[in-house]
């Protein structure tokens, strides 16, 4: 796996291509479990809810789909980096349902995406201005490691007590 992929440590050994796939129906069973009553409940003081946790994995599939159609379009494109809590400022209101329907169908067509472009692509560069030169394939290591990384908020909250 690639050192320059920020979540390296949530990669838990399979293949990256599985992970991306089955992630949404994680999600979604991790929302079955918490229920309805506490999707949007913070699990602690300026945590944010499982609702807000979906929208945030929403916003990153959009940005993640312009990240890698950037790198496969452009020469070493220099990647806009966001704010994720002020993106999360709007995420009040928003059903979980409708944050999972956004990020299941944009995951669907950057594996698409993905899938079409690698091998291939896997040395193309994108520069993100906080970490440096990135390969495609580091991104796609770090969408991986990014939804282990908020599964296991999920499955955190899914285990206490309703």
């Amino acid at each position: 796996m690639s050192s320059l992929n920020p979540y390296d440590s949530f990669l838990d050994g399979r293949p990256i291509d599985a992970i991306l796939a089955s992630s949404a129906d994680a999600i979604a069973e991790c929302l079955k479990v918490i229920g309805p009553g506490r999707l949007n409940l913070p699990p602690a003081p300026g945590k944010w809810s499982a609702a807000e946790i979906v929208c945030h994995l929403a916003d990153c599939e959009i940005v993640f789909a312009f990240r890698l159609s950037q790198t496969l379009a452009e020469d070493g494109p220099t990647i806009q980096p966001f704010d994720q809590d002020k993106w999360a400022a709007r995420y009040s209101g928003i059903p979980a349902a409708e944050a999972l329907a956004a990020f299941s169908a944009l995951r669907k067509w950057n594996l698409r995406l993905i899938r079409d472009a690698l091998p291939g692509a896997a040395s193309r560069t994108m520069t993100h201005p906080e970490r440096g030169t990135m390969t495609f394939q580091a991104v796609v290591e770090t969408m991986a490691g990014h939804d282990l990384n908020h599964l296991g908020q999920l499955r955190w909250i899914a285990a206490q007590p309703a």
